[in-house]
């Protein structure tokens, strides 16, 4: 695992949430729909997918990869001339990975309203050198009331997406153990 160039081990210093924290706004067109005249989950997926890695670039300092896609909720249907925004942070940290937090808001584009939430996600990224291998990152520091709920949720995340990794794993070798290929 390397560091961050130019700095030390021992010298990691941490960065605010605010640091990184971005908004993508997109208006979505008819291109971007499914058969059913809407926008396509897919087309929302990638908005959440750039706007993650903008913020996990932004936190770490340099090329980030996206590791998993922890959860996606799809809480109302995208329309054609809906204005979208993806806002996206930087939740929790780790030695080489960080959780990216996600909200998309979605409100008409010629129209005053308020915007409504309309999905959200939480993906986790990994920071690589130049050599694709991982990267040590800066600790996140959480700045607000909200922002510490969220590290701390993101920790609970982490925890459950390691134990599922571990039952998987020990579900196969006894599969496999028992003679199934599968």
């Amino acid at each position: 695992m390397t560091q961050i160039p130019g700095v030390t081990a021992g010298e990691l210093q941490g960065k605010p949430t605010s640091a990184s924290r971005t908004t993508l706004s997109h208006i979505m067109t008819a291109n971007d729909t499914n058969l059913l005249g809407t926008v396509h989950g897919g087309v929302i997926m990638k908005l959440v997918d750039d706007a993650a890695g903008a913020v996990a670039g932004r936190h770490s300092g340099g090329p980030a990869v996206t590791a998993s896609m922890d959860e996606m909720a799809f809480l109302a249907p995208v329309r054609v001339g809906d204005l979208v925004h993806v806002k996206a942070q930087c939740n929790w940290t780790g030695r080489s990975s960080m959780e990216i937090g996600v909200r998309v808001l979605a409100e008409r584009w010629n129209e005053s309203t308020p915007a409504t939430q309309v999905g959200s996600a939480y993906l986790v990224f990994t920071a690589v050198d130049a050599e694709g291998k991982p990267r040590t990152v800066p600790p996140v520091l959480p700045e607000t009331d909200q922002d510490k709920r969220r590290y701390q949720e993101a920790q609970i995340r982490r925890t459950h997406r390691l134990a599922r990794r571990r039952a998987i794993m020990a579900l196969r070798e006894e599969r496999a153990a028992q003679g199934y290929d599968d």
